[in-house]
């Protein structure tokens, strides 16, 4: 199983400073990548302080400057925002100043507060139609000449500049639904699924969503599968209590977002009171630390063997969700040091 890392620039309040914010993502990058990460991923979302990310393609190209070998994921650009065009172009300017480490990813969105001001009128429900008329086009683009007449592009002869350095850039599609399961096997593209605070079941579901897509397709699919899952490894009860803390904090706040409750002023979402969440899989402490991936390493060595068994591929350490950046160093460096070396020696087993 390989292992990525997915991090935010990330500010629950005005008192963290900007710079410091971004200069931590790209140590936590760099020590993935000395680690032996395969991908870094760097998310789209808009006028939200707790995901700062207007661009994926402006902070992988300068984690990409700063690192030599680990991949660079985009995760994923939303297809509704983005004119085919200028999105294959700056994917490919991003391939070109890499040397060639890009990881397409594209999806579908997940907010309907941010499509309201992105794409008014667009239902977030509806966007996976974008999505699978924008990434045909896209790779059209690469390869040469094309022209468009679709539902809700067009536009006459034109090319990408630059053209990927990749002969085949990989690509990856974010799914959690049967229809786009179905889109992303047969057209031969990765997948990943994130189960958000869902239990172990959910990701069992899309193991079953998955192998479904792959028997309709006549059994035939050679994609990966990720699975990305809000990482805290801990060694001490104090930062078993921060991790919890925090992340609580965050699902308050995600909670503004998804059920449209509060408001967000400057940026920062007013959080949902818990006590209104209380009983929700998603806010109990119990519960959260057993769906996500939060626990000692020991603990972590023992979740990640249920993945890998269910035939996950790579595993996406998703860091931040509200903890302070010390602790996201050490939660990082135990699973560099305590996690992922049992791994190691089971592929050494298994090639042997």
């Amino acid at each position: 199983m390989k292992f990525h890392l997915a991090i935010n620039l990330e500010r629950l309040d005005a008192s963290l400073d900007m710079k410091a914010v971004r200069d931590h993502t790209l140590e936590m990058v760099q020590m993935a990548e000395a680690a032996g990460f395969e991908i870094a991923w760097a998310a789209e979302h808009h006028a939200l302080e707790m995901t700062i990310a207007p661009n994926p393609f402006q902070i992988l190209t300068w984690w990409g400057e700063h690192t030599k070998t680990i991949r660079l994921g985009v995760g994923v650009a939303n297809a509704a925002y983005w004119h085919p065009i200028k999105l294959a172009g700056e994917a490919a300017m991003l391939d070109l100043l890499s040397d060639g480490r890009l990881e397409f990813g594209i999806g579908s969105g997940a907010y309907q507060r941010e499509f309201d001001r992105m794409m008014p009128g667009l239902d977030q429900r509806d966007s996976w139609q974008y999505m699978q008329e924008s990434l045909p086009v896209v790779q059209k683009l690469w390869a040469g000449d094309y022209a468009h007449e679709g539902t809700y592009w067009q536009f006459p002869t034109a090319t990408s500049c630059p053209k990927p350095v990749q002969d085949e850039v990989p690509i990856w599609v974010a799914a959690r639904a049967p229809i786009t399961f179905d889109y992303a096997v047969e057209h031969g593209c990765d997948i990943m699924s994130w189960p958000l605070t869902m239990p172990f079941s959910e990701a069992e579901a899309y193991r079953a969503r998955l192998d479904d897509a792959i028997a309709k397709n006549g059994g035939r699919y050679d994609g990966r599968w990720a699975l990305m899952r809000h990482t805290a490894v801990y060694d001490t009860e104090e930062d078993r209590s921060g991790a919890m803390s925090s992340l609580r904090r965050v699902l308050g706040q995600f909670g503004n977002l998804m059920m449209k409750r509060g408001e967000v002023v400057n940026g920062f979402p007013d959080p949902v009171p818990l006590e209104e969440m209380e009983g929700n899989a998603r806010v109990d402490p119990e519960m959260l630390e057993e769906n996500l991936m939060f626990g000692s390493p020991e603990v972590v060595v023992e979740k990640l063997a249920k993945y890998q068994k269910l035939g996950v591929d790579a595993f996406i350490y998703y860091a931040s969700m509200g903890m302070d950046m010390d602790q996201q160093k050490r939660s990082l460096q135990l699973f560099i040091d305590k996690v992922m070396p049992a791994f190691a020696q089971k592929e050494l087993a298994h090639a042997g």
